[in-house]
């Protein structure tokens, strides 16, 4: 990991830090683990790839974990898990997830290019379904992952905000309204299924495999910036995330918990480590023109998702940091990571450019004949209706 000068990175990092501090085998148990070992047996959905399989990966690696229950419509690389083929919405969960203390749910589709109805059956009715079989399996606790958008972003949110902050996200943004969603059933569950406890995580702008609306604003000629907004950014990396996922399937912390680096960064300080200058647009042209672009499907990114890059949304993450927690990873070192891992990719408003179209738009023209389209669409459907 790079890292700028301990003292460059004193200046910027506006510190929200609290005081310290193949077909499928049964697996065994890891090899050398001894006969009646301590430790919860942990189901993983979603851990064929992106955050689960890293999760996998990890708690299998843990003395900590007795067994891991690897789920998911193909077969994964973790060799140490037990796994089980199957669809997260498929009733016959609940008894692949029998024997286990722990089920950690991560099989959520978040894929800008996904049918936005689609998307929503298959996240929220994966958790219901989830949620129930673990009630029926005997499963004591259930760790849910949504975002900490479900927060919101708002010219009025406090820097940073608390676990308990209202959540005051709308169904705008990209997949936030089946995160919200999530956050009911989750809030639901204990009082349907007494005897079963739910944790929520909740992280900042996560990076690390994964492909969003956010991560893909650094892919751009130009970082857009609307007019009177004040944005703060707060990473979280994925090595990070399952970190704290690892805190809450041994119970070293429950009930919401927000994940991110410690403090913040502002756009300026963002612009400066980032190289990439803005392109600043009063918000009536970037919110109509972003909306206008979406609707006529030219971009996969509503106009929902331009309020996460003009207002706070940070977190404090006080509950992991009492309980021992904390981030390895700095704003600056994820940020120089995500830089390196969109690197020769053009995105513009969310929209994904071959190089060839890259070359020949340019890099501001791009973003100003992307923002054009939609009147020149909308100039042209006026004119064939005059004809």
């Amino acid at each position: 990991m790079s890292s700028p000068d301990p003292q460059v990175r004193a200046a910027r990092n506006h510190s929200a830090r609290p005081s310290p501090g193949d077909r499928p085998r049964e697996a065994p148990l890891r090899t050398g683990e001894p006969a009646g070992v301590r430790g919860p047996v942990v189901a993983v959905t979603g851990a064929a790839s992106g955050v689960g399989a890293l999760l996998t990966e990890r708690l299998a690696a843990s003395d900590e974990i007795k067994q891991v229950v690897a789920i998911d419509e193909r077969r994964g690389e973790c060799a140490a898990a037990r796994w089980h083929i199957l669809d997260v919405r498929d009733p016959a969960i609940a008894e692949k997830l029998r024997g286990a203390d722990v089920v950690v749910h991560l099989a959520l589709d978040l894929d800008l290019e996904t049918d936005t109805a689609a998307r929503t059956a298959y996240n929220v009715r994966g958790t219901q379904t989830v949620l129930t079989a673990a009630a029926a399996a005997g499963v004591h606790r259930v760790v849910l992952c949504t975002s900490a958008m479900v927060y919101g972003a708002l010219p009025d949110n406090e820097l940073p905000l608390a676990e308990d902050a209202e959540l005051r996200a709308t169904a705008e943004a990209t997949g936030v309204g089946d995160l919200l969603e999530i956050e009911r059933l989750a809030r639901r569950a204990p009082r349907a299924h007494p005897g079963l406890n739910v944790t929520v995580v909740r992280p900042a702008v996560l990076v690390g495999c994964t492909d969003t609306a956010l991560t893909r604003y650094f892919e751009s000629p130009r970082l857009l910036v609307v007019a009177g907004s004040r944005p703060a950014w707060q990473f979280c990396h994925v090595e990070d995330l399952c970190s704290a996922l690892e805190y809450a399937v041994l119970e070293k912390v429950e009930g919401e918990l927000a994940v991110g680096c410690d403090g913040w960064l502002e756009q300026e300080e963002v612009e400066e480590l980032s190289g990439i200058r803005r392109m600043e647009l009063p918000s009536t042209v970037a919110l109509g023109a972003a909306a206008r672009l979406h609707r006529i499907g030219l971009t996969p990114s509503p106009a929902g998702d331009l309020a996460y890059t003009m207002y706070p949304w940070v977190v404090s993450g006080s509950r992991l940091h009492d309980a021992g927690w904390r981030p390895q990873w700095t704003n600056e070192e994820v940020l120089a990571e995500l830089l390196e891992e969109v690197a020769g990719r053009h995105t513009v408003v969310g929209r994904r450019l071959g190089r060839k179209d890259a070359t020949a738009a340019g890099a501001a023209g791009a973003t100003v004949a992307l923002l054009g389209a939609a009147a020149v669409v909308r100039r042209a459907r006026k004119a064939r209706r005059r004809a």
